[in-house]
């Protein structure tokens, strides 16, 4: 996540917990589950949460974290779809779900895909991390690591499965930011693969897990996930009017309540809330004056979308003010922080954003630095 989604992420949090207490926030759903959490994806802001940071076994939503180091794999050119991939005797006996490939075979990177997000094949699992890190215990350190990069702050990954280790344990807090890291960084993955409703692989078919697939056309994805210790889990994400919401619900009791629980919290979330657009990508706040640069202005906004979550009625009473930084000077990079937008609801205080460069300014050439430091002496 880059400095800028960390802070807006980190802010917006921040002014959805203070709106709650200024502003008669809507009363959140109850759930018969351990733990929840519901994500406005656009804001970054909870708009919900039950005991969202109590370490929970995460059972097979863990194949989110092999998911998301598959694909960067291929991002990367160091696996590809095609790539045909041994099976081994360890995938083949690994327990639990299984997508039912051959040991000593070869299955191509893309049918364990399908095979790992279908299915929640833990030999596919195993036979992704084998290709990938050589052994799982070394794919385990990826995870590790790359949870760590993520901001999962309360995360080990001991295995690519979700299958039980005392020492394999994650919260909904950290699995929504893995959740909401998947749909960011790999949208056509996410998009071709999560929504699949069924696979059949050695004339075995198998259907998604996710029940909300097939009840609710607006959803599409993401995993769920059971062991006795786990319960029923359920990680699920819908697309209303070009608004998304991801909901983590963990220990549930059964298949089917943990598909009621989600489409409750989900339906609440929409119902509730509206998102207003507060500034739309890479487009110009402001145009502000450079010293010393090879140009005069230089453009400043968001690289993202920025827009906020607020309660139904409210959204009319959103206003903001930017704050620019004083005396800026030449070279400026894209990406720096130029100034603030101060967000306020009904005349209320709601978050501080910070507005960042959208191009380059380098400095200018001597003639130009000296004149500016001229008039900078007398401004």
């Amino acid at each position: 996540m880059s400095l800028f989604r960390s802070l807006a992420f980190a802010v917006a949090t921040l002014a959805g917990s203070t709106l709650v207490s200024a502003q008669q926030a809507p009363v959140p759903p109850s759930l018969a589950a351990k733990s929840w959490l519901l994500l406005e994806v656009g804001s970054g802001q909870v708009l919900t949460a039950e005991k969202p940071d109590d370490r929970l076994e995460p059972a097979s939503l863990t194949k989110l974290m092999t998911a998301y180091l598959t694909f960067q794999a291929i991002h990367k050119k160091t696996l590809s779809l095609e790539t045909p991939l041994p099976v081994s005797a360890r995938a083949w006996k690994t327990g639990g779900s299984k997508m039912f490939i051959k040991v000593d075979t070869v299955v191509p990177v893309e049918d364990l895909i399908k095979g790992m997000i279908v299915q929640s094949g833990n030999d596919a699992c195993v036979t992704l991390a084998e290709g990938i890190a050589g052994s799982e215990e070394n794919f385990a350190q990826m995870m590790n690591r790359e949870a760590q990069r993520l901001g999962m702050k309360s995360s080990s990954f001991r295995n690519s499965t979700g299958l039980p280790d005392p020492n394999h344990y994650t919260t909904a807090r950290d699995l929504s930011i893995l959740a909401n890291a998947l749909i960011r960084d790999f949208p056509e993955e996410y998009k071709k693969y999560y929504s699949m409703k069924e696979f059949r692989y050695n004339n075995i078919t198998q259907p998604n897990r996710n029940r909300l697939l097939f009840i609710d056309p607006t959803v599409d994805g993401v995993k769920t996930g059971h062991t006795d210790a786990a319960g029923y889990c359920l990680i699920s994400s819908a697309l209303r009017d070009k608004r998304r919401l991801l909901s983590v619900v963990l220990g549930t009791a059964s298949d089917s309540a943990r598909a009621s629980e989600s489409q409750k919290l989900l339906n609440w979330g929409f119902i509730s809330y509206d998102a207003v657009l507060i500034q739309a990508a890479e487009q110009p706040l402001a145009q502000l004056k450079v010293w010393k640069g090879e140009k005069s202005e230089i453009k400043a906004g968001f690289k993202a979308d920025l827009s906020i979550a607020v309660p139904k009625g409210y959204a009319d009473k959103v206003t903001h003010d930017f704050v620019a930084e004083p005396r800026l000077i030449a070279p400026v990079e894209a990406g720096q922080k130029l100034g603030t937008l101060k967000v306020a609801i009904d005349g209320k205080p709601y978050g501080d954003y910070p507005v960042v460069a959208l191009e380059n300014v380098g400095l200018g050439n001597i003639f130009i630095r000296l004149f500016d430091t001229i008039r900078l002496w007398f401004n």
